[in-house]
């Protein structure tokens, strides 16, 4: 049976796409679950219109991750930590430390999109890597600077 695709189905293919299957999986499982419709010119017509609503979303999203990398490549983070004499911090910035800060400054950014593989525990610039859309990455200026014993 040849059906349309509602949903990317990583074994069969993505959204919009015309696949052939076997009629029992077609009518007892796919199309029960909503994943495909069958293959007629209306539904290919419907499909393709969604298709190019879904692609116009898509780039209006890409569009505006790409204005915030713009916007988050600029800002540079300080934070300041008390540290031993090796440089090492006495505790670490974590992606909640960086997702406030960056908050602070009127960015909305979630903590999981900061892809900081362990937190930073020592002193020094590092660029953290902040994923904003699948294809925009923005890399992020932190720097963590010795706190001054008075």
């Amino acid at each position: 049976m040849r059906v349309l695709l509602k949903n990317d189905i990583p074994t069969l293919g993505n959204f919009g796409d015309t696949v052939t299957v076997a009629n029992g999986y077609a009518r007892n499982y796919l199309i029960p679950k909503g994943m495909v419709v069958a293959a007629t010119t209306g539904n290919m017509k419907a499909i393709e219109q969604q298709k190019a609503a879904w692609l116009r979303k898509v780039e209006k999203v890409k569009g505006e991750a790409s204005t915030l990398k713009d916007k988050l490549e600029a800002a540079t983070l300080s934070f300041t930590r008390k540290a031993g004499e090796d440089e090492k911090l006495f505790g670490s910035v974590t992606s909640m430390d960086i997702a406030s800060a960056l908050e602070e400054q009127g960015f909305a950014i979630d903590r999981k999109k900061i892809a900081l593989d362990e937190p930073i525990k020592s002193l020094g610039e590092t660029e953290v890597p902040v994923k904003l859309h699948h294809d925009v990455v923005a890399h992020l200026k932190v720097s963590v600077v010795q706190e001054q014993l008075t």
